[in-house]
């Protein structure tokens, strides 16, 4: 018995020991970032020095047209990686998961490689290659690099969510009568939604924040956020830089909880038959 208690002891000691480890490594990693949204309400124009709580450069980032210039580029960039990666990248996962096919595992394989290989890897071999298919650097370029990267983790995303789809559902439907446009939109669709809802989100985020692929593949005219961030901090870094990296950030931190929420929901509802 008394074996037992000490047993018990020694386990609890080390899982507080453990958890207050672990609090202490996020807060270490989290301090920088909590400095950076306080010194955003920095009076002073120097960023080493407190002047006291303001909004004044809050004001002044509305008013950059720069600044605002880049947020378009970068929503477009963001708008249009993510309808076109979303589709592709669903496509993609429907057909790997429904089909057995000759280097399938190659394929999938293959899908991996954006996520695993480094980013200035990935956009230095972007760049080559718009270089030798004569594609002027732009935001099409641009656009062309965060979908080529954004497909893979929409991939994976869905794909996760059909691994919990029951596949007899269709096979029902298609006993009723129904076309496999119709299986899709009322039957799959239904089922898998909350994946292709939080790869979609995922792919926003991802090209919202990218800076070293865009910074290979942008050219005149075609600067996103992230690089003009980069170009500010060039001339110094004053609360200005804070103001707009505290709005990215806490826009990413919604947006990433808007993921967490649909993949958790998804999980949580299970499969949902709807009469065809």
């Amino acid at each position: 018995m008394a074996t037992s208690r000490n047993t018990n002891d020694l386990k609890f000691g080390q899982g507080k020991t453990l958890f207050v480890i672990t609090y202490l490594v996020l807060l270490f990693l989290h301090i920088p970032i909590l400095i950076l949204i306080i010194y955003s309400f920095n009076e002073s124009k120097f960023a080493s020095h407190w002047g006291g709580w303001s909004l004044k450069w809050y004001l002044k980032m509305i008013d950059d047209y720069s600044l605002w210039l880049s947020v378009r580029n970068t929503l477009k960039v963001a708008f249009v990686n993510t309808i076109a990666s979303t589709i592709l990248g669903t496509l993609a996962a429907i057909g790997l998961h429904k089909f057995n096919f000759k280097l399938k595992n190659l394929l999938t394989n293959i899908l991996y490689l954006p996520i695993i290989i480094p980013e200035i890897v990935m956009g230095l071999s972007l760049l080559i290659l718009f270089v030798l298919l004569n594609i002027s650097l732009g935001l099409v370029s641009v656009t062309i690099a965060h979908i080529t990267f954004s497909i893979s983790f929409v991939v994976l995303v869905v794909l996760a969510r059909l691994q919990s789809f029951d596949g007899t559902l269709e096979e029902a439907g298609a006993d009723l009568g129904a076309t496999p446009w119709q299986i899709f939109w009322k039957i799959t669709y239904p089922n898998i939604s909350s994946g292709i809802y939080a790869g979609a989100l995922l792919a926003f985020t991802l090209s919202v924040d990218d800076f070293l692929i865009s910074f290979f593949t942008t050219g005149p005219g075609s600067t996103t956020l992230p690089l003009k961030i980069y170009a500010m901090i060039k001339f110094g870094i004053t609360p200005e830089i804070n103001a707009v990296s505290t709005v990215l950030l806490i826009s990413t931190t919604i947006i990433l909880l808007l993921v967490s929420y649909f993949i958790n929901k998804g999980s949580k509802d299970g499969n949902l038959f709807l009469d065809v």
